[in-house]
């Protein structure tokens, strides 16, 4: 007996295989032959019989299944996860309760990425969420002041009045402190 998804089904003979494509091309030497060689999907047959009142339905269930190209386990002799029916004949010649049925499987290599999810501990209990407070964004506008910096000089670089800068800031023209924020806006 064997299982073929969730069909039972009488095996008579299984066989499988395994290719790799190998270049026709000439090799280098000193260049590793692996780099030339690529490893086909491994393959399986099986040969048996669909029994009972089920059968057709089973047979029914397997063509689906097929032309949907849905994964599927094959337990027999041996076990092949992940594949795919890529050929399904029957015979319903000499049997009554059921036919002779051939089934051809192919593995699908499912990619692994070595990419993985950091994790995000947390500790104790969960915090809600605090929404975002909306701020204002100033509008102020600063000036480092450097020596010879004076008001009308800044006046004309940042496009103001001397006598907006003489409000803005609490110095007198000619003792103006170096280093400090001289605010423009």
């Amino acid at each position: 007996m064997a299982k073929l998804g969730k069909v039972n089904l009488v095996n008579e003979k299984e066989s499988d295989g395994a290719d790799v494509e190998v270049t026709s091309y000439p090799v280098e030497k000193g260049v590793p032959i692996t780099d030339h060689v690529q490893r086909k999907p491994e393959t399986t047959s099986v040969s048996g019989y669909l029994l009972g009142k089920t059968a057709n339905s089973d047979y029914e269930y397997l063509k689906k299944q097929a032309y949907a190209g849905n994964l599927l386990t094959y337990t027999g002799r041996k076990v092949a996860k992940d594949v795919i029916i890529t050929k399904i004949d029957r015979d319903t010649g000499e049997f009554t309760n059921g036919f002779a049925i051939t089934i051809s499987l192919q593995e699908i290599r499912i990619a692994k990425s070595p990419w993985v999810k950091k994790k995000v501990k947390t500790a104790g209990k969960k915090k809600k969420a605090n929404k975002k407070k909306t701020t204002k964004k100033s509008s102020k506008v600063y000036h480092k002041v450097k020596k010879g910096d004076t008001y009308w000089g800044c006046a004309r670089k940042y496009g103001t009045t001397v006598s907006a800068l003489r409000r803005l800031n609490p110095w007198p023209d000619r003792r103006i402190p170096i280093g400090v924020k001289m605010r423009i806006k």
